[in-house]
């Protein structure tokens, strides 16, 4: 896109420069970002921390010899189930506790509690789901009493109707209000996009890609600098193609019933109409028409049963007579063998969906991805004509197009295995150097450290 900004802030920048410094520490010691005077950023062992030694460019940097101070987070989040914000909200709770922090979640529950408890994050319920406007106000007063009683740094909110109650909270105690934006919510009109505004109204606003950043500047108007371009972090090490027993492997293609040289065209995550399911029910059907043989659709997802889609999805699975070449399973345990034991990885949002952890797993496993063009950025897949071939990650199509969904198949599955490996190599490479956890907790606390520095300086 020509004119593209980079919305990072410079000390987001700096992070990033030093993230391989903290990768590479000497004996897998952990860095923290600290703010001193000067609004300098500074990297200071977890080691350091804890025995109390400032570094020596923070001496320099702060004469008033102000220590550095673990801080206390409150994160609001609907609920704890599932979803980019659910999940965002305990994977933030990781970072912040691993940096030496103390995260207090705020959420009606969940699931995901118990990672959150391995996580060292402490859960405070609330009915934070709800958008009952006077339990939304009930709400923002048992936060503002919380957030003086912990004496709260900074308030980070992961979803709309929270983010509504955690917003009057931190303006009413002068508290830095952070917001995470997964994916482009819909704005069928005035009153839903008043709803949504919310999450453009932090005094830093993070996002995981630069699609996601540059709708809300074209829907919002805020400024580009509030924009903080964070992507989420995936363990490379878990999702790791070469430690992989073909056992595994085995094991999950058994219990799709794939047997003999199938390729398999895996469709994760949950069963949402915006996911875009039946455009790949559709594409399947192509293909079928094609005369185009030995290839499944695996869609491998929750589904909660909250809304028809799934019913209308199985009619037209039926309708098209596409049930030989489409499954429909829940997630499976062992995901990395799951993306392993596929061909391909389709996502076909046809509504803006950030970047999907399971895209960028799926890169990490070195698996083609296959995505709409509002399923992720340009920046996250490369895909030609916006880079040559050689430099490739995936393909991508318009969304609802499934006749482009179908031809991009044709394509990578016709290409030889060791071209589809090349591609495969070059998208575990990207995550590997844009999604480690050491980059993405450098650049989260680089935006943690200057939203509190801002707040010290003008309460001096």
């Amino acid at each position: 896109m020509t004119g593209r900004r980079d919305f990072r802030h410079p000390a987001l920048l700096a992070a990033t420069a030093r993230s391989k410094v903290a990768a590479d520490h000497g004996g897998g010691s952990r860095l923290t970002l600290v703010c001193v005077g000067g609004g300098r950023v500074t990297l200071v062992s977890n080691a350091a921390l804890s025995a109390g030694i400032p570094s020596t460019s923070q001496t320099r940097s702060d004469p008033a010899g102000d220590l550095v101070r673990a801080l206390t987070v409150l994160i609001a989040t609907p609920t704890l189930e599932a979803g980019a914000a659910d999940e965002g909200a305990v994977d933030l709770a990781a970072l912040l506790t691993e940096a030496g922090h103390r995260p207090i979640v705020v959420s009606r529950g969940g699931r995901l509690e118990p990672r959150l408890a391995e996580a060292g994050g402490e859960l405070i319920r609330l009915d934070a789901a709800s958008r009952n406007p006077v339990v939304m106000a009930r709400n923002a007063a048992s936060l503002r009493t919380l957030l003086r009683q912990r004496r709260c740094d900074v308030v980070h909110a992961h979803g709309r109707a929270a983010a509504w109650s955690a917003l009057a909270a931190a303006r009413s105690r002068r508290i830095p209000f952070l917001t995470t934006w997964h994916k482009g919510f819909r704005e069928q009109n005035a009153l839903k996009r008043f709803y949504n505004s919310v999450m453009a109204r932090g005094d830093r606003v993070i996002v995981p890609s630069d699609q996601i950043a540059e709708l809300i500047v074209a829907r919002h108007g805020i400024s580009w600098e509030r924009i903080a371009v964070i992507p989420s972090a995936v363990d490379v090490g878990r999702f790791d193609p070469l430690a992989l027993t073909g056992e595994r492997i085995g094991a999950v293609r058994r219990s799709w019933g794939v047997k003999g040289d199938t390729k398999v065209i895996l469709v994760p995550g949950r069963v949402l109409r915006r996911k875009g399911h039946h455009v790949a029910v559709l594409a399947a059907c192509r293909l079928k028409a094609m005369g185009i043989k030995n290839f499944l659709f695996v869609f491998a997802g929750e589904d909660h049963g909250s809304s028809r889609y799934s019913g209308e999805l199985w009619d037209l699975v039926l309708a098209t007579g596409s049930a030989d070449v489409v499954r429909i399973t829940w997630s499976p345990d062992d995901l990395p063998a799951a993306y392993a034991a596929s061909t391909a990885v389709v996502s076909a949002a046809i509504q803006p969906e950030g970047v999907q952890r399971t895209i960028l797993e799926a890169l990490a496993m070195a698996r083609p991805v296959v995505v709409s063009d509002l399923a992720a950025g340009r920046d996250i897949v490369l895909a030609p004509p916006a880079v040559p071939e050689e430099r490739m990650t995936g393909l991508r199509f318009a969304a609802s197009d499934d006749e482009a969904l179908a031809a991009a198949l044709v394509r990578l599955m016709s290409m030889p295995d060791a071209a589809r490996r090349a591609i495969g190599r070059r998208g575990r490479e990207w995550v590997a150097g844009h999604c480690s956890p050491a980059t993405v907790a450098s650049q989260m606390l680089a935006v943690y450290a200057a939203v509190t520095e801002r707040r010290r300086r003008s309460t001096r």
